[in-house]
């Protein structure tokens, strides 16, 4: 599944003539194209879709947002580590030989 997540911007650099973003997402910091939204700032937030900040969005509905994200699991299936995902569809806890055995089961 890919989400539109809310995220709040960190801190802001221009690369290689390109508007980048450090976006926090509930704890997972992803980096962030903001060429639709070139005038965003540090401290705000924006829904960001497949690396694109595409929509300015207030504090208070980001955080519901994330915390209603957090709490049904979309953010760990969104941002999660997907050989320990894997791992633990196989049956495995994704750590040590016994999960990564699994996780490459899974993959097969």
């Amino acid at each position: 599944m890919c989400l539109a997540v809310p995220g709040k911007v960190l801190e802001v650099e221009e690369r290689n003539g390109t508007r980048m973003a450090s976006v926090d997402f509930g704890g997972v910091v992803k980096e962030v194209c903001l060429e639709y939204l070139p005038d965003l700032q540090v401290g705000e937030y924006a829904i960001v879709h497949v690396g694109f900040a595409l929509q300015r969005l207030d504090e208070e509905s980001a955080r519901r947002t994330l915390e209603l994200f957090e709490n049904l699991g979309l953010l760990q299936e969104e941002f999660g580590d997907p050989w320990e995902q894997a791992a633990a569809e196989a049956g495995g806890d994704g750590h040590g030989t016994d999960g990564a055995a699994a996780a490459g089961e899974a993959l097969r």
